[in-house]
């Protein structure tokens, strides 16, 4: 196996890293899924591209499309441990955007529509892309 793509896929990180990445996968999972399939109380591609336009991300369609699929997408690597780091990449990508473009304004807190909750998220991407997918991840056994 090449090297650049064996240090993208090697990991040292323990069972702890393997647990965080996949419930973290599981939570982007769904975020993503009320983005582009309007599950769990999302409104979809349609709505969410809506909203995205009226707080200036534009185009909307374009940007709830990008969001959602890097939220769902990216949720799914995480699960099953296959890209982490590059998945882990694109959803500290969507967290910023959205802690800069949504949440800033709001402060801290997320019970006033602050940016922790998406601070956090991308927090833990940022270990994950640091630290890999963890002892069971597809990413390890590729790499070993």
């Amino acid at each position: 196996m090449s090297s650049p793509i064996k240090t993208i896929l090697a990991t040292n990180a323990g069972y702890g890293i393997t647990l965080l990445r996949i419930v973290t996968g599981l939570t982007f999972m769904a975020h993503g899924a009320q983005k582009l399939f309007g599950m769990f109380g999302g409104y979809g591609l349609a709505g969410t591209g809506q909203w995205m336009e009226s707080i200036g991300l534009a185009p909307g369609y374009l940007m709830a499309l990008m969001a959602g699929s890097a939220e769902f997408f990216g949720g799914v690597a995480l699960v099953i441990g296959l890209l982490v780091r590059p998945a882990a990449a694109a959803l500290i990508v969507a967290m910023v955007v959205a802690v800069f473009s949504v949440h800033w304004a709001s402060g801290f807190f997320i019970t006033n529509g602050g940016y922790e909750y998406a601070m956090i998220l991308a927090l833990i991407s940022a270990t994950l892309l640091i630290e890999g997918a963890g002892k069971m991840s597809l990413d390890r056994n590729i790499a070993s």
